[in-house]
């Protein structure tokens, strides 16, 4: 199997900070080395106090296509729910631009109950919000084909979420990127059931890069990494919070991420 470079993404929980801590934790990850560049799309902490300070994700995705020069960056993941998608195009294509190319558009169907709760949004299920996902996605594409000016690139699309039946059809069909939060023997299965979908419309399984998260706190790389690296496995995300982000753990899996792809 012919293997990616393995790639190492934080994704900078903008939770329990000022922004000032945030801005200045990108600064310092991207320094350090990084490639990817994640927040996430909440309203409110995930963990922790649950009326902690939150930021907004796409706001600081604007501002983070300024202040950084070569990570990548995206949301990990955006709610389909929260935005028009004509409109989440238009921003994507905005922040592409801004970056000179650096957006991933990350996207997955929402999940966080108190979220919708409080912004109005309808709740709904887990089924019907996939299925709203599944006829947003061909919107978001035609919008973007139709932006004037265009996106500087054709923005890459990483679908999050492991359902069988739903996602991963929608991953085979759209993403460029697939995201979970898989152990080994998990993603293997996954990864079967992917690849059936990939057959189903025509695709090669190989086109999609395999991304996972990684916990900062437990997760070593060579002991967590390896694994999933043997079933292909190349973006790696690590994820800290607030208040005072540690970015020693982020620095392992950078120094791992070197010397595998010596």
């Amino acid at each position: 199997m012919t293997m990616r470079p393995i790639r190492i993404a934080f994704q900078l929980q903008p939770q329990h900070m000022d922004y000032r801590t945030i801005r200045r934790a990108a600064a310092r990850a991207e320094d350090l080395g990084v490639d990817v560049l994640f927040n996430w799309d909440h309203f409110y902490p995930l963990y922790g106090e649950p009326e902690g300070k939150h930021f907004e994700c796409w706001t600081m995705l604007g501002a983070w296509a300024e202040a950084t020069t070569r990570v990548e960056i995206g949301a990990l993941v955006t709610c389909n729910s929260y935005r028009n998608p004509e409109l989440l195009a238009d921003m994507a294509r905005t922040v592409d631009n801004i970056s000179d190319g650096r957006l991933i558009l990350g996207i997955g169907s929402g999940w966080f109950a108190k979220d919708y709760a409080e912004y109005g949004y309808e709740f709904g299920t887990a089924g019907g919000r996939l299925d709203d996902l599944g006829e947003a996605l061909p919107r978001i594409e035609s919008r973007l084909g139709r932006l004037n000016p265009a996106p500087t690139r054709r923005i890459p699309v990483l679908i999050g979420g492991g359902g069988e039946k739903k996602t991963l059809r929608l991953v085979a069909r759209h993403a460029d990127i697939w995201h979970s939060f898989s152990d080994a023997d998990t993603l293997r299965h996954k990864l079967a059931v992917l690849g059936r979908h990939c057959a189903e419309v025509g695709r090669d399984l190989a086109d999609i890069e395999v991304s996972t998260g990684v916990p900062a706190a437990t997760a070593k790389p060579d002991d967590v990494g390896q694994p999933l690296r043997e079933l292909g496995v190349s973006l790696f995300t690590v994820g800290i919070g607030g208040p005072e982000p540690d970015l020693a753990p982020l620095q392992e899996w950078i120094a791992w991420r070197d010397r595998e792809n010596a």
